[in-house]
């Protein structure tokens, strides 16, 4: 897979992130969301990869893992709570076999291809993912399988943090990394792909070598990766000509009219029986789902991606006269989660493009082959809405940008006033709360009003919790900050080793 060719090089860039969702389903959906995604886009392309290791192929994409998700998914309450959610899953499937009885044939073969594919997982489950998540990773990386990339600590949206503060969540968020994979990443995916001008500065002395970018930040020429500024760090930009041929704001593959519809539940069983049918269709009049027709269209798609790939790199070398090259990149959760058929068109995709003559291999083995061109200033930019920072600094969100920034100089000036002492257990949980609050997330969330009053509660609960305890570390009530940290982070905070005098 990793041979030369004429034709070109493709990278495939999946970014897997869900926010840290607090025990006992404080999310809207409670924690429905994160073991959906697990069970049907992290569990079946950790499996792709592994099969993949097994035929010996090597950098076959890269792969980011956000802490926040590593960490839930390695947390034994999570692992606890995904297993009785598989076994649930089998008892769904086997009531709908119940209800859709003497029902359509196509809803009687749902029925049973979910109950085939829970047990399935199960035993998956029981059989590698016990222990978590981080031993499935870390034998990918040590296969070679995949390029790991890192990340800040919580998801933060970097550009409007502090330098002290965005340079604190980086390197703890790459020593989470190492910490449970035994590699620290030397690339990451930048949360929203958010950047500033002069973080390249950060990354350098992070040991960071490689970031991604979106296309517009490199005004759209992503046929090779670029230094940025004078740092020698090298940014790889989305090439979104190709990206978007698969999800983009307005359309994509998943949305064909065979494909399954994520939307329209059966909630008697908590499945999801219906095909997209059409844009405008009401649930109720969509047709049921047939794997017959999705399978046809998912073949026809896949073809289109690779000849859309082929003519994008043809069209790229014969206008720079070499080799080209194309970034795709993509959340992983579109596969499985949000696309049913995702998985299996991701591993169409990935052994045909070698097929065609395409070299399929990971960022970094881009890097190593050459595909880096000269210096570059790169602005101020990110991959939402309009391809700058409104979704995050917007007027939406200008009051919680607002009290981000005194949370930040609050946090600072607690920090600085007690560097000197013995470590405490209230100023660890004072750093946790104001990373937990400064999470790009809350602000997504609001400016595209999904779950906009949660994600306010969130970061307001944090706020909340932060100020507290730094009103008594300041008057030095010792006792009661120590028995309101240990209150909230009995809550289940991650990265329980977090030192507040290491910012």
């Amino acid at each position: 897979m990793t041979a030369r060719s004429e034709e070109g090089t493709f990278c495939l860039v999946l970014h897997s992130h869900l926010p840290w969702l607090p025990r006992h389903g404080a999310w809207p959906v409670g924690e429905e969301w994160l073991y959906q995604a697990w069970a049907h886009s992290y569990m079946p392309v950790m499996d792709l990869l592994r099969r993949f290791a097994e035929e010996g192929k090597q950098d076959v994409l890269t792969l980011g893992v956000t802490p926040v998700l590593a960490a839930q998914l390695d947390d034994p309450y999570a692992l606890r709570g995904f297993h009785d959610w598989l076994g649930h899953w089998q008892l769904r499937a086997q009531h709908a076999a119940d209800l859709w009885r003497g029902s359509d044939p196509l809803l009687r073969r749902l029925a049973a291809d979910e109950y085939t594919t829970a047990s399935a997982t199960v035993a998956e489950f029981e059989s590698r993912w016990r222990h978590g998540f981080s031993p499935i990773l870390r034998g990918l990386a040590d296969s070679g399988v995949l390029e790991l990339l890192g990340g800040p600590l919580t998801h933060p949206f970097q550009p409007l943090l502090d330098r002290r503060v965005r340079s604190f969540a980086l390197r703890e968020g790459l020593a989470d990394a190492a910490l449970r994979t035994g590699t620290r990443p030397s690339g990451v995916w930048a949360p929203e792909c958010g950047y500033t001008p002069g973080m390249e500065r950060d990354y350098a002395a992070a040991g960071v070598e490689r970031f991604l970018v979106d296309g517009p930040a490199l005004r759209g020429d992503t046929a090779r990766a670029r230094t940025v500024a004078d740092s020698g760090v090298v940014c790889f930009g989305r090439d979104l000509d190709v990206t978007y041929r698969v999800w983009s704001p307005k359309s994509g593959y998943p949305g064909h009219a065979d494909y399954r519809d994520f939307h329209t539940w059966e909630h008697a069983v908590g499945i999801k029986p219906s095909r997209v049918t059409g844009k405008n269709v009401p649930p109720h009049d969509k047709a049921p789902y047939d794997p017959d027709r999705a399978a046809r269209r998912l073949r026809h798609d896949v073809d289109d991606f690779v000849t859309t790939v082929l003519a994008r790199l043809r069209a790229l070398r014969h206008r720079d006269g070499g080799r080209a090259l194309v970034v795709a990149a993509y959340d992983t959760e579109l596969y499985g989660h949000w696309w049913h058929e995702g998985p299996r068109w991701l591993e169409g995709v990935l052994r045909a493009l070698p097929e065609a003559g395409v070299r399929v291999t990971s960022l970094r083995g881009a890097a190593e082959a050459g595909h880096v061109g000269g210096p570059v200033e790169l602005p101020a930019s990110s991959w939402g809405s309009g391809k700058d920072w409104r979704v995050w600094d917007g007027a939406q969100v200008a009051d919680m940008v607002d009290a981000n920034a005194r949370l930040q100089r609050d946090l600072l000036a607690t920090v600085d006033r007690h560097r000197d002492e013995y470590r405490d257990a209230a100023r660890d949980q004072l750093l946790r709360e104001a990373l937990l609050a400064l999470a790009s997330d809350w602000a997504f969330m609001v400016t595209k009003d999904s779950a906009a009053g949660y994600a306010r509660e969130r970061a307001h609960a944090h706020i909340a919790r932060f100020d507290e305890l730094a009103e008594l570390v300041g008057s030095g009530e010792a006792a009661s900050a120590a028995d309101r940290a240990a209150r909230f982070h009995a809550r289940d905070y991650p990265f329980g080793r977090l030192d507040a005098r290491a910012l």
